[in-house]
C-alpha cells in the first residue's frame, strides 16, 4: 500500500485514526526496518503534520542521525525543562551542529517552572514536576501535528516492552519505529558510524533526564532512584 493509497484510505483526519486503521499500519511497517520505517513514513503522512521530538539524552545521536539522513529539514522538538545537565546541552549543541539540525526549544510555563522551583518538586511530588515541565509543555506543541516519531526501545522498560510501531495515544498518531532495535543493534549501528554517547554515559549513567532526577545505574534504574516511578508521563 503505496502513500496516496494511505492518506485516501484513512482520510485528511490522520489523528483520528480508528482501530483498524491502526492495525493495518502495524501490518504494514512491522516488517520493515527501522530506517525503512523512517522513510516511509514521511511518504505516506503529510510531513508538515509529523513531529519529531529527541532528549538529546544517552543514545540520542542513533534516533537523530537517521532522522537526519531522511529529512534533513525535519525539525526536532526538544523539552527544556530547565533542569537539564550542563552536559546535555553541550550534546545537544554538538549534534544540532554535526547533523545540521533544526531544534524547537518547548520550554514550561514560566510561572509553573517558578513554583516547581520553589517547592523543589522533584521531591515532593515528582509525577507533577514531570507535568508541569515536560507533558504540559509538549501537549501544547502537538497540538500542531497529527503523527508523533518517538525513539523508544522496547528493551528500554517493562512498559515499553508492551508497545505497538503505532498507537493512539491522546487523539495524536504515536509512531515508535524503534520499539523492537535491540541495544545490541543500536549499539553496532552507533559504533559503525562513529557517533558519539551522551558524555555522562561513560561515567555510568545509562539513562538521562533531569538533573534532579537522575543517578548513576543500569538501564533505567538511575531514573527517579528510590521511587516507583520509571516514566516522566510522556509516553503513558
Amino acid at each position: 500500500m503505496g502513500s496516496a493509497q494511505l492518506i485516501t484510505r484513512f482520510g485528511d483526519n490522520t489523528a483520528g485514526l480508528s482501530k483498524e486503521a491502526l492495525a493495518e499500519l502495524n501490518r504494514v511497517y512491522g516488517p520493515l526496518s527501522f530506517e525503512e520505517r523512517i522513510a516511509r513514513v514521511f511518504e505516506d503522512f503529510p510531513p508538515e503534520r509529523i513531529m519529531v521530538t529527541s532528549s538529546f539524552a544517552a543514545t540520542s545521536a542513533y534516533f537523530l542521525h537517521i532522522i537526519s539522513t531522511i529529512r534533513p529539514e525535519q525539525p526536532v522538538h526538544f523539552i527544556d525543562t530547565g533542569y537539564h545537565f550542563e552536559e546535555t546541552l553541550k550534546y545537544k549543541d554538538y549534534l544540532v551542529e554535526r547533523f545540521g539540525l533544526t531544534v524547537i526549544d518547548v520550554t514550561p510555563d514560566p510561572d509553573h517552572h517558578q513554583v516547581s522551583q520553589e517547592n523543589r518538586m522533584w521531591e515532593s511530588d515528582p509525577d507533577l514536576c514531570c507535568q508541569v515541565n515536560k507533558v504540559n509543555p509538549l501537549d501544547e506543541a502537538k497540538e500542531n501535528y497529527d503523527l508523533w516519531i518517538s525513539s523508544l526501545m522496547g528493551w528500554q522498560t517493562e512498559h515499553r516492552a508492551g508497545l505497538q510501531v503505532f498507537e493512539e495515544r491522546g487523539g495524536m498518531i504515536k509512531f515508535n519505529p524503534m520499539i523492537d532495535v535491540t541495544k545490541e543493534q543500536r549499539d553496532s549501528y552507533i559504533e559503525e558510524h562513529d557517533l558519539p554517547f551522551h558524555p555522562l554515559v561513560a561515567e555510568g549513567y545509562n539513562s538521562i533526564g533531569c538533573s534532579h532526577c537522575t543517578f548513576k545505574g543500569e538501564g533505567r534504574e538511575g531514573r527517579w532512584k528510590g521511587q516507583q516511578k520509571t516514566e516522566c508521563g510522556l509516553h503513558l
